[in-house]
């Protein structure tokens, strides 16, 4: 992960922008892992949490102890990221505290229909990031958009492959994605740092 060639921006709310993010052989992690398949419900969130029983959940691909054999390539990125030499960076530009924090990844891949509601994160989510795979050539439209306090549409925080960005949970962070166009696949990674348990702790 390349944190030295950071493009920082204050609108709508702080976050942080970036290129070259990962080698080829986590790129086609990201590109061509198999993700569950199933009906998915489309209510605006990637759960589909408002069902009140989050039935979408079940469809997620999260690395974690078991499954990160599979995934030698972005298991190394997880274990970069729990150095206290990154997350010290990411902290101190971030402006909190990570040094209790656990590390969360997981891998999309969204298909037509889906989109995100305006929302901000869980304060949980210490910070999130998004690394574009985009091996299908779709859209650069299909980065994350950004809104005021108004929810007015204000950015689009392009969909390049191998570029990414990522800020921290906040009161006036409303992200989401408009229904768009997906031809094939949207594949990228999220990547949180978390004050809840995973299996991936931060070095103390």
């Amino acid at each position: 992960m390349n944190l030295e060639n950071l493009k920082s921006s204050d609108f709508p709310f702080k976050h942080w922008e970036f290129s070259n993010c990962l080698d080829i052989k986590a790129l086609d992690e990201i590109s061509y892992s198999s993700i569950p398949e199933g009906d998915r419900a489309y209510d605006g969130t990637r759960a589909a949490d408002h069902t009140g029983h989050g039935v979408d959940g079940k469809l997620r691909l999260f690395l974690d102890s078991e499954n990160s054999i599979s995934y030698p390539n972005l298991t190394s990125f997880i274990n970069k990221l729990q150095k206290k030499e990154v997350y010290k960076i990411i902290s101190s530009l971030i402006n909190k505290d990570l040094s209790n924090s656990y590390v969360r990844l997981e891998v999309i891949g969204d298909k037509t229909g889906f989109w995100l509601k305006p929302h901000k994160d869980i304060e949980e989510k210490l910070m999130t990031m998004m690394i574009w795979a985009n091996p299908y050539n779709e859209s650069d439209s299909l980065g994350t958009d950004l809104y005021d306090k108004d929810f007015k549409l204000v950015k689009t925080i392009k969909y390049i492959h191998n570029n990414g960005y990522f800020f921290s949970s906040g009161e006036d962070t409303w992200h989401g994605l408009e229904l768009k166009k997906i031809k094939k696949e949207r594949r990228c990674i999220q990547i949180n740092y978390v004050s809840f348990k995973t299996d991936w702790p931060v070095e103390k």
